[in-house]
């Protein structure tokens, strides 16, 4: 059941050090919550980038071989900005990802190489809030993200990681999914906006063959919007939402 849209958000739990943000492409992050990664990073939080895909056929105009490379570039300084460091590909198809065991598999193992006790994904439900549909992608790491997090620490689901040196992990608190129609909690996003729209646009390459607008004005407008719609929830402040499960 859907929150009602006056429900005052509550603030993000703070007692934790390393965070792990899995999503399926290149700019999920960016357009979703970077504005609070930057906040977490500049406390001396660790944070780190797992990617299903390096978003290859997410423009029309580039062949896959091409721009699987752009992107994964475009990520990698896009994290640099908002103080991530470490951003790991896992090769899955961009477009066709399956959810199922392989998936869940190797995000198991990323929760094991990374050892978080936050776990961030993106909206994994079919649609955004009941108005866009939403792409399989999403669906699909998002939902096997929340499962990984228990694979993680059951070392018989899948055993050859631990074989591979990759001990069971039973320490995540906490998986948050950004996007989410029912948001539970939120974080300031004042500190960390300005990054953000740096972050967001070093992605300059999709965005220009996504949007005819000037990029930072399209930047600046989607962010500040969705920071001030989710802030009148969270004290009047910008803020990025999440919908929290506790483990």
């Amino acid at each position: 059941m859907t929150e009602p849209t006056n429900t005052q958000l509550q603030p993000m739990p703070d007692d934790w050090h390393r965070a792990l943000a899995v999503v399926a492409h290149p700019d999920d992050l960016e357009y979703g919550c970077s504005a609070a990664i930057a906040a977490w990073t500049d406390g001396g939080r660790e944070v780190a980038y797992v990617l299903a895909t390096r978003g290859e056929a997410g423009i029309d105009t580039l062949e896959p071989e091409q721009c699987g490379p752009l992107r994964e570039r475009e990520q990698r300084a896009s994290a640099a900005v908002v103080g991530v460091s470490a951003v790991e590909f896992l090769d899955h198809r961009d477009g066709v990802v399956e959810y199922g065991t392989a998936l869940r598999r190797d995000i198991a193992a990323a929760i094991r190489r990374h050892r978080p006790e936050l776990l961030i994904t993106l909206n994994h439900r079919d649609t955004w809030g009941g108005v866009a549909w939403n792409t399989p992608d999403h669906v699909a790491v998002g939902r096997a993200t929340l499962d990984a997090a228990g694979d993680a620490g059951n070392r018989w689901i899948f055993p050859e990681l631990v074989e591979e040196g990759l001990q069971p992990w039973n320490g995540v608190r906490w998986v948050a999914v950004a996007g989410s129609a029912s948001p539970t909690h939120a974080v300031d996003a004042t500190p960390g906006l300005e990054r953000a729209v740096r972050s967001l646009l070093e992605h300059r390459t999709y965005i220009e063959a996504l949007t005819d607008e000037d990029p930072e004005t399209h930047v600046r407008e989607f962010l500040a919007r969705s920071a001030n719609a989710t802030g009148e929830r969270f004290g009047g402040r910008p803020a990025v939402s999440f919908e929290l499960f506790s483990r």
